[in-house]
């Protein structure tokens, strides 16, 4: 994985969350790092990647030879819906800013972070990598998924005129330690564990938005980091590769809701607040193309994780994203 003279570095943009800090633990204590490798991960706080000036000077002073684009502007269900063009226009001016920048200096592989809501929403299932542009994703968030949508158009583009190998990754729904645990704006299971967390403390019962009946597969963020660097290393193909647990590992998110009672030792009652939008009620991903790839590959059973995830929380709790 050595860049054109010998070295090697790899930048992790957004590297500061979810999966850019569990990337980091694989590293730096699962001996993920290679001897002689540089890893730099890279924070909001380290340049405005919006900004096409700041995303040229920091990728020329750093020259990294490898590149795991995870930055982006997220959130839940609820501000997606809100903000589908802030989401649109963040989201566009970054992956371009840093495709252009990678190209700029001469990199070797960019792997950028996609997501499985951007697929159509009148689709078959199980989707597969093929089927990203059969259709409009959900209107809940249409600006979001179709700027993502673009990072697989510009990689085809930068193979077609400039034979670089830059792709993409489409995890399902991650969640570990480091994740945005904030309520109104964050993704589902985190904001399950900090409600019930606060629920138990109040002793109030546990509000869950929606029917609890839509149905997710959720990815631990430390196996998902342990696949993006085999994606780093192995993976040669310019198309995407799903990166998810088995179909049958689908949950409702009542079934996720039970975990994290469980997890926590929640003891009150558990309401389901059916007023609220339940958003897509499935998006089931086929991993077939990683088995292909990957046959022995261990997923982190879904409890064990969870409990991982909540005894990380309720040790961090003043100092989590919330």
């Amino acid at each position: 994985m050595a860049g054109a003279v010998g070295r090697t570095c790899v930048l992790v943009t957004g590297g500061t969350g979810l999966v850019g800090r569990a990337i980091e633990r694989v590293v730096k204590e699962e001996g993920g790092a290679r001897e002689g490798e540089e890893w730099i991960f890279l924070s909001s706080k380290d340049a405005d990647l919006t900004d096409p000036e700041a995303t040229k000077a920091i990728f020329q002073k750093l020259r990294p030879t490898h590149v795991i684009h995870l930055a982006a502007m997220v959130g839940g269900l609820f501000r997606n819906m809100k903000l589908n063009l802030d989401f649109w226009r963040c989201n566009v001016f970054i992956n371009d800013n840093v495709l252009q920048a990678a190209h700029d200096v001469g990199v070797v592989k960019v792997i950028s972070c996609l997501s499985t809501c951007i697929f159509p929403d009148k689709t078959s299932y199980p989707i597969n990598e093929t089927m990203i542009h059969n259709g409009p994703p959900h209107d809940s968030n249409f600006g979001y998924s179709y700027a993502k949508r673009m990072i697989d158009v510009q990689n085809r583009g930068y193979f077609q005129q400039h034979g670089r190998r830059y792709t993409a990754a489409i995890p399902t729904n991650v969640f570990g330690p480091h994740d945005n645990f904030n309520i109104e704006d964050g993704h589902v299971l985190p904001g399950l564990i900090h409600k019930a967390y606060t629920a138990q403390k109040e002793g109030t019962p546990l509000t869950v938005w929606g029917s609890g009946k839509p149905r997710r597969q959720f990815i631990y963020s430390l196996d998902l980091a342990r696949l993006f660097l085999w994606v780093l290393r192995e993976y040669d193909e310019v198309e995407p590769i799903i990166l998810s647990v088995g179909e049958e590992d689908e949950l409702s998110i009542k079934e996720a809701a039970q975990g994290v009672v469980d997890a926590l030792q929640f003891k009150g009652e558990v309401i389901y607040d059916s007023s609220k939008a339940d958003g897509q009620f499935k998006k089931t991903a086929s991993n077939v193309k990683l088995r292909r790839y990957l046959p022995d590959f261990k997923f982190t059973p879904f409890n064990t994780a969870i409990k991982e995830t909540c005894d990380w929380f309720v040790a961090n709790y003043d100092t989590a994203r919330k």
